[in-house]
């Protein structure tokens, strides 16, 4: 199993969506592969945010590239 988020933040900004899914990621004591892609306002920030989460998350630029970096994952 793997965690796939694919969010564009046009209405609710990235580092806002990031701060969330950090904190329930952390919350949750999740335990499988979390691939993350956002764009939108505020991207840079939210990528930022996940890198300093001190959480394994793996940054997409595109659906495409997070679908096969979700199956990576599971190999």
């Amino acid at each position: 199993k793997a965690l796939l988020v694919n969010i564009f933040g046009g209405i609710m900004k990235c580092d806002v969506i990031a701060t969330g899914i950090v904190n329930a990621a952390k919350v949750v004591g999740l335990k499988i592969p979390l691939v993350v892609r956002l764009e939108g306002t505020n991207v840079e920030k939210g990528v930022e945010i996940l890198k300093q989460s001190g959480l394994a998350v793996i940054a997409a630029r595109d659906l495409d590239e997070a679908a096969q970096k979700a199956v990576a994952a599971l190999r």
